[in-house]
Parts: structure tokens; C-alpha cells; sequence
């Protein structure tokens, strides 16, 4: 089975950083893609950056400019650079795996995020 161990997640103030890490471990042949979602109280569960095992690489407009998604192939580990935060982006943060093909899903347990003063 599959496992995704994040960390990196804490408490921050506006304009602060924080770095996320998600390593996969695990029989894993194939894995298609890495990424990241978040889950605000009262909002629904939304993308925020992913990449490829290509390189292909996506950000939501929110955090264009302000988060960096990163990989280390040797290690199945996906990273996400968070700069200049803001209390918009307080939020459960998901690691996300796709493998197989596509066909199979995989998430991380969550890691809270908290920006405030």
C-alpha cells in the first residue's frame, strides 16, 4: 500500500513562508502525478499546484506568483513553496497522488496551514 507522509505545516504570519513536503513511499510502479489541494472551513476541496512526471506544471490563479511546486523523483517527493501568505490562504493542505495510469488515487492525511497576525 501506499503512503504519503506530509509535513511542513504551521502557523504564520501575512506576508510569511512555509514549506510544504509530501513523500510517497510504497509499492509504487508508476506515478503520473504530484500535487496539492486545500480545504477551507466551509469551502470545498480545490487544486492548488500539480506536476507531471513530465514536468507539466499548474497553478491555481490564486497562487500563481506566490507558491512554487517542486519535485525529487529519487525520493517520490513533492514540495510547495509557499511565499507571501495571506489569511486567504488558510486551509487543510492535501498532498495528491496519481498513478497507474491515471486510474488510481492517492491522498495525504492533511496538513493544517494558519495565516494570522
Amino acid at each position: 500500500q501506499v503512503q504519503l507522509v506530509e509535513s511542513g505545516g504551521g502557523l504564520v504570519q501575512p506576508g510569511g513562508s512555509l514549506r510544504l513536503s509530501c513523500a510517497a513511499s510504497g509499492s509504487i510502479f508508476s506515478i503520473n502525478a504530484m500535487g496539492w489541494y486545500r480545504q477551507a472551513p466551509g469551502k470545498q476541496r480545490e487544486p492548488v499546484a500539480s506536476i507531471t512526471s513530465g514536468g507539466s506544471i499548474s497553478y491555481a490563479d490564486s497562487v500563481k506568483g506566490r507558491f512554487t511546486i517542486s519535485r525529487d523523483n529519487a525520493k517520490n517527493t513533492v514540495y510547495l513553496q509557499m511565499n507571501s501568505l495571506n489569511p486567504e490562504d488558510t486551509a487543510v493542505y492535501y498532498c495528491n497522488v496519481k498513478a497507474r495510469n491515471w486510474l488510481t488515487t492517492y491522498w495525504g492525511q492533511g496538513t493544517q496551514v494558519t495565516v494570522s497576525s
